[in-house]
């Protein structure tokens, strides 16, 4: 069996912008030992104070699955383990397990430790053997071991030998500065199974790029043992991120590391953890990530509509996740047919399809984006069938914004709109033009549509797209819509800011009305009879 072990919240707090509260790390914890990870690295406890207080409060947690282990280092040179107060703070946690890091580097030993390599062997085996004397289960974290294996073979050995002589269970070969490659790693651990009696592990960060593929590489030479971050978080470019190497171990190696029907979790627990952290999941995070599925090549989705497995290296749900198709000036009609039957449309008219990919590619050549606004994309779709009609149309619509002399900024603005052949002309003040835009139309909307007051915009996003035009830029604007029970994109884009602000706002309207009320259809004609 391949033991998982988590250091999100040790390791991973080290990279840049990520903090976690006390609450935040406990979460997290639940959350992994739930899914079925065996141990969990909750902090340095001799380090700073929310870390003593996680090992205090961790123990209030119910935990079915995972162990707590707490992080330090081996006791100073020129300490007995007894007199060290870092490791009286592992000691004092109670975590059951320790993982303490030492020395394989010669260059580190003398150049950073500033003591003899004989001492350092010294402090190894003393400090684990410490530990275990206070009954504590020990990992051993062979501190930058690739690059001290390549300068001294013989004395990198050396100190794992003296960590197990010491009583550790495991000791676990750190690429701590990220630089070895997979091969290398390979090679390494396989000439090092044979000169340790302990099961191995591997400790990889990303600084070549290589982390998960060197955690897997490991792994095949014989590592029982893989430590990592979810999504991957870590100092300077990160560690081995476990998502990945959890789906790569089950799916593709056909190692069993977490409980029956957990893998479909992956995709949660990557996405909660990244929020927690304050950060945007990667769109294209191997597994997880919102792209890790999607698919724009017409070419791509004509095969994925014949054969759902051509374009995907494994199914979408395995890990929880979906398949996303993308429209863009690079759809084709398989693009537009597979949308329309998502959005539960005609997908087989083929002419309609061609009609909706060349407005769709006329309008992207302008300067809008669909791949985010799929509400937009629907309303196309819908607006290009014979017999859809609009809630309400457009006629007139005007935005002013002044500058008054004790006032201040005032934005006003005016729509004229029609419904069902009645005008309705309403005017509203904002705080500027887009905001006055937005409550001017609900004014005219509301009478006859209630359901907008439930209508809340939520983002609003404008991009430049060729700023070597000055201010008469390209501009694209992209609006994020909620109801409270669903949130929708719409896009608009013109050389005008307020228009492309208004086309998506006519859309973002136009989509919720019809989640509403449901689409609205034209009678049909009937033939005459004789």
């Amino acid at each position: 069996m391949i033991e998982l072990y988590d250091t999100t919240l040790r390791d991973g707090t080290q990279g840049e912008g990520i903090s976690l509260t006390l609450q935040d790390k406990l979460r997290i914890t639940s959350l992994l030992d739930s899914f079925g990870i065996h141990l969990i690295e909750g902090g340095w406890p001799g380090s700073n104070p929310k870390d003593a207080e996680y090992f205090v409060a961790v123990h209030e947690l119910k935990l079915t699955r995972a162990r707590i282990a707490a992080f330090g280092s081996t006791c100073r040179p020129k300490l007995a383990p007894e007199d060290d107060a870092n490791l009286a703070a592992l000691v004092e946690s109670q975590a059951p397990v320790t993982t303490i890091f030492g020395k394989s580097w010669t260059r580190h030993v003398t150049q950073v430790l500033h003591t003899d390599l004989d001492n350092n062997l010294r402090i190894i085996r003393e400090s684990v053997a410490f530990l275990i004397e206070a009954d504590r289960e020990v990992i051993y974290d062979a501190e930058h071991f690739f690059d001290g294996f390549v300068e001294d073979q013989t004395y990198a050995i050396k100190t794992l030998q003296a960590a197990v002589a010491g009583g550790a269970s495991r000791v676990v070969l750190c690429d701590t500065n990220g630089g070895t490659m997979p091969a290398d790693v390979e090679r390494i651990v396989q000439l090092v199974a044979g000169e340790v009696q302990v099961p191995l592990g591997i400790h990889a960060h990303n600084d070549g790029g290589c982390a998960v593929a060197n955690s897997m590489m490991a792994v095949r030479a014989g590592a029982q043992h893989v430590q990592g971050t979810i999504n991957g978080i870590g100092e300077r470019c990160g560690n081995a991120d476990l998502c990945p190497i959890i789906a790569n171990l089950e799916l593709k190696e056909g190692h069993k590391v977490l409980p029956d029907g957990n893998l479909v979790r992956l995709t949660e627990v990557a996405r909660t953890v990244s929020e927690l952290c304050n950060q945007s999941l990667q769109n294209g995070a191997p597994y997880v990530g919102r792209s890790a599925f999607a698919h724009k090549g017409g070419v791509h989705v004509a095969a994925l509509r014949r054969d759902e497995g051509s374009y995907e290296h494994v199914v979408p749900n395995a890990v929880g996740n979906s398949t996303r198709i993308l429209v863009s000036e690079l759809s084709g009609r398989g693009n537009i047919g597979y949308k329309a039957s998502e959005f539960g449309l005609s997908d087989d008219d083929a002419d309609l399809n061609l009609a909706v990919l060349e407005q769709i590619k006329e309008l992207e050549a302008h300067g809008a984006s669909f791949e985010a606004a799929e509400a937009s994309v629907e309303l196309i779709m819908r607006r290009q069938q014979s017999d859809y009609v609009p809630f309400f149309e457009l006629l007139d619509f005007m935005a002013v914004v002044e500058h008054r002399e004790g006032r201040g900024h005032l934005a006003e603005a005016n729509v004229k709109i029609r419904i069902d052949g009645e005008v309705h002309h309403t005017a509203a003040d904002g705080s500027g033009p887009v905001e006055a835009l937005d409550i001017a139309l609900r004014k005219a909307l509301m009478t006859s549509y209630p359901a907008i007051s439930g209508f809340h915009l939520t983002d609003y996003k404008v991009r430049i797209l060729d700023g070597s035009h000055a201010t008469q830029a390209l501009t694209r604007v992209l609006i994020d819509t909620s109801d409270g029970e669903r949130t929708w994109s719409t896009v608009g884009a013109s050389r005008n800011i307020i228009e492309a602000s208004w086309r998506a706002l006519y859309d973002s309207f136009e989509f919720g009305l019809v989640k509403a009320y449901g689409a609205r259809k034209s009678a049909p004609i009937l033939a005459e009879t004789a």
